[in-house]
């Protein structure tokens, strides 16, 4: 039987090149379903791994399988993001981004060369596990419909033999050399919501011949508030937030129309199909209450994230076997969005966070900021663990 000691050795063989192709990605990013550069070097590396089971999805997307012993046991899938985001990078660092504009912001660097790794490790133990491991490469995490929905839409995860899919993801909140488990509903569903609101514009000293859009959209914003506030149970997460309000007029000018955007997210399927009725009827209502008109557009976005409690509860013990139960943390409800929670509605999945903060080092920063980086040492342990956690599930189930 393989043992984490081994794991632990064949990650710290690779953690070199693990690096090195993080750095490369890093400093070559890409957006969303554009990563053709960064598909090409994950499709060259695993042919070099000697994987032959390779196919293209969902555009830019890569699905690779590795094959042990009795190959029809139990299939376990591996998940890693390719894109960055529209983010100018300001770091001094070695393998800054040199495309202007463009960043790995979000870690999505750190998820695919750990996932190369584990590929990797994988290989040199193919002939000591049983079962098949599959590697999804995904497009377009960052932009909707997200990678992810696209990738079950073609059938990159419909497998007879599946158990269930992991996914890891970098927290700059927790230290390095640490990893972060949650149980149950863990991130929420994300939503945007575009409202145009439509008046009768004109010369503000003459509000009486006006129907006046921008006093209509501050109703509409103020009565919204009552959507979580007196509709949701106390009990379910839920935010509704706006952060664009566009009114192109002047000090004396009334314009005929105003924008607003904002986002609506929960942890609950059935409450948020009624959240979206409610938001709908409050803002055509008031409008209309008002004068004036206000078109709704919704845009669906992620589902929200549950991780399944026995998966999760093997990865936390294999982790706690692997790093020792002092450096794993309990992670709370997090109310931002990923598209693997699409994967989280088809099959048994766990979404974890790898930490990655060093306050030595002064890496602190958040994702999706503009000085975001990471401790490299947390990519020796990302490969290994992902390896060793999808080892213990083709044991396990």
């Amino acid at each position: 039987m393989i043992t984490a000691i081994q794991i632990k050795a064949l990650a710290k063989k690779v953690a070199p090149e693990v690096v090195e192709i993080r750095r490369h990605i890093h400093a070559n990013p890409e957006l969303s379903f554009q990563e053709h550069e960064t598909s090409k070097l994950v499709l060259e590396t695993l042919k070099g791994l000697g994987i032959t089971s390779i196919k293209k999805i969902a555009g830019t997307g890569i699905i690779a399988a590795i094959e042990g012993k009795n190959p029809e046991k139990a299939t376990f899938f591996l998940r890693a993001d390719l894109d960055a985001l529209p983010i100018l990078e300001t770091n001094d660092i070695p393998y800054k981004s040199k495309n202007e504009g463009i960043m790995h912001a979000c870690g999505h660097d750190v998820h695919t060369a750990c996932l190369l790794g584990a590929a990797s490790i994988f290989m040199d133990i193919r002939d000591q596990f049983e079962g098949t491991i599959k590697l999804v490469f995904q497009p377009g995490e960052e932009k909707l419909p997200g990678g992810a929905s696209m990738v079950i839409k073609e059938g990159g995860i419909k497998d007879s033999n599946a158990i269930g899919i992991l996914g890891q993801h970098v927290m700059p909140l927790i230290p390095v050399g640490k990893v972060g488990f949650r149980e149950g509903m863990y991130m929420a569903s994300a939503d945007e919501i575009y409202l145009e609101v439509e008046g009768t514009g004109g010369h503000a000293a003459l509000p009486e011949k006006l129907v006046d859009p921008v006093l209509i959209a501050s109703h509409i914003i103020i009565a919204l508030q009552q959507v979580v506030s007196r509709n949701n149970a106390p009990g379910k997460p839920s935010v509704l937030s706006f952060g664009r309000f566009i009114a192109e007029g002047a000090t004396n000018i009334i314009p005929d129309k105003v924008n607003i955007s904002g986002t609506f997210r929960t942890m609950d399927e059935e409450w948020r199909k009624i959240a979206h009725e409610k938001i709908r009827t409050i803002c055509e209502h008031t409008a209309l209450g008002m004068g004036g008109r206000c078109h709704v557009d919704i845009q669906v976005g992620y589902p929200y994230l549950e991780n399944d409690p026995r998966l999760t509860q093997l990865a936390r013990n294999s982790a706690e076997a692997y790093l020792g139960a002092e450096n794993i943390e309990e992670l709370p409800l997090w109310m931002g969005a990923e598209d693997f929670s699409f994967y989280s509605q088809e099959m048994p999945a766990c979404f974890y966070r790898l930490g990655t903060r060093n306050e030595s080092k002064g890496i602190t920063s958040m994702v999706h900021t503009s000085t975001f980086d990471i401790d490299e040492e947390a990519l020796e342990i990302g490969c290994g663990l992902m390896a060793w956690i999808g080892l213990k599930a083709l044991d396990t189930f």
